[in-house]
């Protein structure tokens, strides 16, 4: 991979999680998952080419903005999810208990 791809790359990769922000501020739960998978094959392919052409500062100072860029927008997406998925583990932990409670105090007849 040499530098104009591994920057292609990279930017992909800020297009996609910027897509992936704005469906986790839309709870367009699906698309963040199907942007997650897109994101994580470009991610595969910057490991599997881990031999990066070094590059000149310019282009360096650029990945690095993309690269913070990056990091922002998966806070964002983090900060919009984990409060959401927090409260979807608690609803299954109920419905868990729940479940088992009728289990254990049905009459017997019904095991």
């Amino acid at each position: 991979m040499n530098s104009a791809q591994t920057l292609e790359t990279y930017d992909a990769i800020l297009a996609t999680t910027g897509k992936m922000l704005a469906a986790a501020q839309n709870n367009e739960w699906d698309q963040l998952i199907q942007l997650e998978n897109e994101c994580r094959q470009l991610t595969e392919s910057l490991i599997q080419n881990d031999q990066e052409p070094i590059l000149d500062k310019e282009l360096l100072q650029k990945k690095v903005k993309i690269i913070h860029q990056i990091l922002a927008d998966d806070a964002q997406i983090r900060a919009i999810t984990e409060p959401w998925m927090l409260k979807l583990q608690d609803m299954l932990n109920i419905s868990s208990r729940t479940r088992n409670l009728e289990l254990a105090y049905q009459p017997i007849n019904n095991v």
